[in-house]
């Protein structure tokens, strides 16, 4: 035992255990620790004895033992229970002069463990602590933790007695350190030949297989067994090869050995129970991996996932083709000369997107086929000023036209008067002091503004014949190439590449797209739009232009920048208001 100052060890970050880096239980090294103390606490109570054990594969390759000096008197329930008396501790080190060996004997390659590790590692915590050191940066097996799963109806009580019995372990505890630790290493290895049998190979299984709640689903991670750690696409196959759910990660090992009993959704444990086959394929960006994901759920509509299993639900904005137009909610476009926008959400934003364009336009609203002749019956948006009354001849064809065209524009792309119209309502409404329609025009003013915008700078997107980005990752860098908004090739590639040899590359593995745009591939424009929009994506080669649409002088920065600040205006006034009806009340 040195008893000298030794130097003390630099700080050790904690080690991030990943499924995929981790070792196989058969080649790591366990360090089972076992402390005795004064008491249990932590701040109050000090360590008398430390006892560990260093093995691997089965083996035993050191012993660590001494009893250590608490620096105050060992109570007399602490000695019947341990035998260990003043007398046995003087003469031997303080817990400052242990730790230097201690932490040179665990080392940093090693896993910590104990039976009920809470107890050990917070004194050694604190002991650590008191004395100018850092964390351990150990990982830690709670060998309770794992009993109470592997030997929840076999054993009754987890005490580490019963479960060297069990175990038919040769050393029994005695409550003296390094027999404890002995003792607890059996049960160790008692434990991991359960586990494994199970499918728990990996130190990172075992963790994993602690945390699950169910022996059935985590049998079934043998399916996953194979799974890289790289980023990619996955799928969970039924008895019949039905596609029951689709998802991305950026760790497929990490990922998919969760599903399987570390998940505690009802939905998840639903998913593992009719799962007979996991498939994956590995991509080169995460962006590749979503667009694989959106495809899928597109073409199968799994029943487990929720996200974009309704495209159909996605609504259009029309202006429609006939004598005197109007705006129309539709299910998709046609082939019939109308004017479409969208898809633009659920039926309920499109139906507030009609609503603040008929307050800042005369377009018709009734639904009514209107003849040519004009010999129709008024409503009472005539009578209101809200309609140009086309119905009974008030005005003409050719003038009805004028509006029909205005409200065309702005659906094709150049919102600037109607941004003004909606900003020019909410101003005059929050002066009239209508705090609750200027509120309202305020959301209809920002509803419009980011759905043009994105409409527009989804459609320049579209309009490029072939577009090629990359981001860098280290030494390498993920390129994809977009055709007319569709992925159509994607890579990794070394990072000093040029831009042609790039280009060419991506092209021999592209698959054909479509000039047109369907509506379900619009989820999949909005992935890359977003992509490329990435600050850290940058452009490595685009044939002809792409570039951001300005129409509406930056529809919505500006409309933003006036809608957040009217916002806090109106709650203060409405605040105000509300205090100044009450104190009009109290003084009448």
């Amino acid at each position: 035992m040195h008893r000298g100052p030794r130097p003390r060890p630099a700080a050790r970050e904690p080690r991030q255990l990943t499924l995929g880096d981790s070792p196989a239980l058969f080649d790591t090294t366990f360090a089972v620790l076992d402390l005795e103390t004064t008491g249990l606490s932590p701040d109050r109570d000090r360590i008398t004895e430390v006892g560990v054990v260093k093995a691997c594969r089965g083996e035993v390759l050191g012993e660590f033992a001494t009893l250590v000096h608490p620096g105050c008197a060992i109570p007399a329930s602490i000695t019947a229970v341990t035998g260990i008396t003043d007398g046995m501790v003087a003469g031997h080190p303080p817990i400052e002069a242990v730790l230097p060996t201690l932490l040179e004997f665990l080392g940093t390659d090693t896993v910590l463990v104990a039976h009920n590790a809470s107890f050990d590692t917070r004194f050694l915590a604190a002991a650590l602590a008191r004395h100018g050191y850092p964390g351990l940066g150990l990982e830690v097996v709670d060998t309770v933790a794992v009993a109470r799963r592997v030997l929840r109806d076999e054993v009754r009580g987890l005490r580490l007695s019963r479960l060297a019995q069990h175990f038919r372990s040769p050393i029994m505890p005695d409550h003296r350190a390094l027999t404890d630790a002995r003792a607890t290493l059996h049960v160790l290895h008692g434990l991991i030949e359960r586990v494994g049998a199970l499918g728990a190979t990996t130190l990172a299984d075992l963790q994993a297989y602690t945390r699950s709640t169910s022996d059935k689903a985590f049998r079934k991670v043998s399916l996953v067994a194979d799974a890289p750690s790289e980023p990619g696409v996955y799928t969970f196959l039924g008895p019949d090869g039905e596609v029951l759910y689709v998802g991305t990660t950026g760790d497929l090992r990490t990922r998919l050995r969760r599903y399987f009993g570390g998940d505690r959704r009802r939905r998840i444990a639903d998913l593992v129970r009719d799962t007979e086959r996991v498939t994956w394929t590995v991509t080169s960006s995460a962006v590749e991996a979503n667009v694989r994901e959106v495809r899928a759920i597109a073409r199968h509509a799994p029943r487990y996932n929720r996200r974009s299993k309704f495209p159909d639900r996605e609504v259009h904005l029309k202006l429609t083709a006939e004598a005197f137009p109007r705006l129309s909610i539709v299910s998709s476009p046609r082939d019939d000369g109308a004017h479409y926008l969208g898809p633009v959400g659920r039926r309920a934003r499109a139906q507030r997107l009609v609503d603040a364009i008929h307050d800042v336009s005369p377009v018709r609203q009734c639904t009514t086929r209107l003849r040519v002749a004009q010999d129709h019956a008024t409503c009472v948006l005539k009578d209101l000023g809200r309609c140009q009354s086309p119905c009974d001849g008030t005005i003409s064809r050719e003038e009805y036209a004028a509006t029909a065209d205005e409200v065309a524009r702005w659906l094709a792309g150049d919102p600037t008067d109607l941004l003004a119209r909606l900003r020019a309502r909410m101003d005059d409404l929050a002066t009239e002091h209508r705090f609750e329609d200027a509120a309202t025009a305020r959301r209809r003013l920002a509803l419009v503004a980011t759905t043009l915008d994105r409409a527009r700078r989804a459609r320049a997107l579209c309009d490029v014949p072939e577009l090629v980005v990359g981001r860098r990752r280290g030494n390498e860098r993920e390129v994809v190439r977009i055709v007319h908004g569709r992925l159509a090739a994607a890579a990794r590639v070394p990072a000093h590449d040029d831009a042609r040899s790039i280009t060419a590359l991506l092209r021999t593995q592209s698959a054909p797209v479509a000039p047109e745009v369907t509506d379900a591939e619009r989820e999949e424009v909005d992935l890359l739009l977003a992509h490329v929009e990435d600050p850290a994506v940058h452009l490595v080669f685009v044939d002809g232009s792409w570039a951001h649409p300005v129409l509406g002088g930056r529809a919505v920065g500006e409309v933003l920048a006036v809608t957040r600040p009217l916002a806090r205006r109106l709650r203060r006034d409405r605040q105000l208001l509300s205090r100044t009806k009450v104190a009009v009340r109290d003084a009448a």
